[in-house]
């Protein structure tokens, strides 16, 4: 049945106002060359909300109407990064920038990189997903491999398109990456708002952004100003050959992109792209920590890889530390979860790299014998990296009298147990594993996102359990039920935050084997340990009887690492707890690893593969038993060969390994 002659028209007049709003919002925040008074565009956006009003059957997802903020979201669904959002390598010095041209230069063989520089924001990555030229996802980086999907808070960025200003050729879905900022200027604004209101305002523009992005109220969203920046896109379907490339597709599809960036030829052309940057960067009207080098050829960047969460081909070049002078007012010590103790410098507050420090790492009795650090001295602290404050320096010359020299205590400043020193190690430690520090330390990182995964169970509200002796290590969590009315009578608690803490923990319960390892806080075992320990190891009954011989038999764990896990388990009110745990319904064993056709061959890949991305390879390799190697060896069983294969190819004859074609590989699994 037709549509009245009424409602098409009205139909056709939202879409052409639709149409014009993108078109003034693209030259006003992208291009930066608005056309038309605000009056004007005001009056268009009144009509359009109106008629979207008066006619909701033509609402559209895609309509500048959905900037403005909807009704507030109770949590943030998590979204999978694939590939993950990597984090970069950093280097600090015109020599570290030149090892890693020369590691690229190794690695490559014969192919000569170029790079392309751009500068490197201090804002909040993010990854924006799109289907058919429409806006669907927005997600924070996260821990890399899963984020927060903040989608709801990206659509009132007027920056970001909601849809794409053209369809990229055989891309159906893009994904495309970059940063979240607040200008300096909008930073002051509403910051000084904030004060006139009585609240408390912001540190710095990122920690601003980062507050801002975390908002359950969309609406709240929509009125702090905010920008983006796209440096990264994800569409293998476009064959686009050089990262220089995908910055110009980014633009054509309506995306702003930093006009700063740089095609250098040269490691030295970066260097010096850098250099300009350091000394110009307060000319910007939002904050920049240094510049990004990267490969520029897509090929090559596949030919390098990645090394742990970071690419080989992409480097951090930071810009020099900002400095100043302050008091030592005095020097802290903190026990941490391991019962390492790390002195802290406490100071008279002063304004570093955009932030008012208080607080500074000292690291280590040794660093505060080396600068001869006295309480009441005139110290230089400095930004490390524009992030981390930390003294590097004393003025002796503006040093008072009667200054002592610091001496280590013999006794735990938290539970006055004895304190001790290993061989060979740089801090001290409390010897009492029932220490409250060591025990609120280690159920704040067992319930930390990255392992357990317990919400609610944050400082504040572990200090209050281990102080009225209701938890003393990670089982006793999953006993906190019986000590229901206990807790709803606790402070800022009741019945609902009781409620959802003793939700979360027994969701705590279906967390991965490879997580409760990394949670249980065993000294040199982070998440990337953890993960391989509970593949070779796929039961803690197993892993608890491992000798030293089979750990050490694991490529990537040490005689330190092996030394640690073994420590761990020969403790009885570990094992006790272990027992508890299990009890408990905590997962205890691994998911069933899948043995297929490639079980006990490792691969490596080189040139562009037809059929599916390079990940995708990489997936399937994992899914059927394989692994992938970084680099060709003698170890090595295949070497998967795509179109445009470099001097991987040209290694793997040399050494007469096997190489596969695409179909050859498929027909192998199959």
């Amino acid at each position: 049945m037709p549509m009245p002659e009424n409602l098409a028209a009205i139909e056709r007049r939202i879409s052409s106002l639709r149409e014009k709003i993108h078109e003034h919002d693209y030259r006003y925040y992208v291009l930066a060359e608005p056309t038309i008074a605000d009056e004007r565009y005001d009056a268009l956006m009144r009509e359009l909300q109106e008629l979207e009003t008066r006619y909701p059957q033509f609402r559209s997802p895609d309509s500048p109407t959905q900037r403005v903020g909807g009704e507030p979201i109770k949590t943030f669904p998590t979204v999978t990064h694939t590939p993950p959002m990597l984090s970069l390598s950093n280097s600090y010095s015109e020599e570290e920038i030149r090892d890693f041209d020369r590691r690229v230069r190794t690695l490559l063989g014969t192919e000569e990189p170029s790079y392309v520089a751009e500068l490197k924001f201090d804002g909040i990555a993010v990854a924006l997903r799109y289907r058919r030229g429409l806006f669907t996802t927005g997600a924070t980086r996260g821990d890399g491999t899963q984020g927060d999907d903040i989608s709801s808070n990206l659509k009132t960025i007027r920056s970001l398109p909601l849809r794409l200003r053209r369809l990229p050729p055989r891309a159906d879905t893009v994904e495309v990456r970059g940063e979240i900022f607040m200008q300096r200027a909008d930073f002051d604004q509403m910051n000084a708002q904030r004060l006139q209101a009585g609240e408390k305002p912001f540190i710095n523009p990122r920690n601003a952004t980062a507050g801002t992005l975390k908002l359950q109220d969309s609406a709240e969203v929509a009125r702090r100003k905010m920008h983006f920046f796209a440096y990264f896109l994800l569409a293998p379907a476009l064959s686009i050959p050089t990262h220089w490339e995908s910055l110009r597709m980014l633009r054509s599809l309506g995306f702003p992109v930093c006009e700063f960036s740089k095609r250098c030829r040269t490691i030295d052309e970066a260097i010096l792209f850098w250099k300009r940057w350091e000394g110009k960067r307060d000319t910007l009207p939002y904050d920049i920590d240094g510049v990004v080098v990267k490969v520029d050829s897509l090929l090559q960047q596949e030919e390098l890889g990645t090394i742990a969460k970071s690419p080989r081909w992409a480097i951090a070049f930071k810009f020099a530390s900002r400095k100043a002078e302050t008091t030592l007012k005095g020097i802290i010590l903190q026990v941490g979860r391991t019962g390492a103790i790390t002195p802290v410098a406490d100071l008279e507050p002063v304004f570093v790299g955009g932030t008012t420090v208080s607080r500074a790492t000292l690291h280590n009795v040794d660093y505060i014998k080396e600068l001869d650090l006295r309480v009441g001295d005139t110290v230089v602290v400095e930004k490390g990296g524009d992030v981390i404050p930390k003294v590097t320096a004393t003025i002796p010359a503006k040093r008072p009298r009667g200054t002592r020299s610091f001496s280590m205590p013999t006794r735990c400043p938290e539970c006055s147990s004895r304190i001790y020193r290993g061989e060979e190690e740089a801090n001290y430690y409390c010897e009492n594993a029932g220490c409250p520090a060591q025990v609120r330390g280690r159920i704040e990182h067992f319930a930390h996102r990255g392992a357990m995964d317990i919400e609610g169970l944050g400082e504040a509200a572990v200090e209050q359990l281990v102080s009225l002796g209701l938890v003393r290590d990670a089982a006793d969590l999953y006993d906190l039920h019986e000590h229901r009315a206990t807790l709803v009578g606790l402070e800022r608690w009741g019945e609902k935050s009781t409620q959802n803490l003793l939700d979360a923990i027994a969701g705590s319960r279906t967390r991965p084997f490879h997580r409760v390892l990394f949670a249980l806080g065993i000294r040199h075992v982070g998440a990337g340990v953890a993960r391989v320990l509970a593949d070779h190891f796929p039961t803690m009954e197993r892993l608890q009887a491992a000798r030293q011989d089979d750990l050490q038999s694991i490529s990537t764990v040490g005689p330190q690492i092996a030394a640690s896990v073994l420590h761990f388990f020969a403790d009885e009110h570990n094992r006790r707890m272990l027992k508890r745990l299990a009890q408990a319904g905590v997962s205890m064993t691994a998911a069933p690893a899948r043995r297929g056709a490639l079980q006990g061959k490792s691969f490596v890949l080189t040139g562009t593969l037809a059929s599916f991305p390079r990940e995708e390879a990489r997936r399937l390799i994992e899914e059927h038993g394989g692994t992938v190697a970084p680099g060709v060896s003698k170890n090595v069983t295949y070497v998967i060969v795509g179109e445009d294969a470099g001097s991987k190819l040209e290694k793997a004859r040399k050494l007469g390994i096997p190489t596969l074609t695409e179909k050859e590989f498929l027909s192998m699994i199959r």
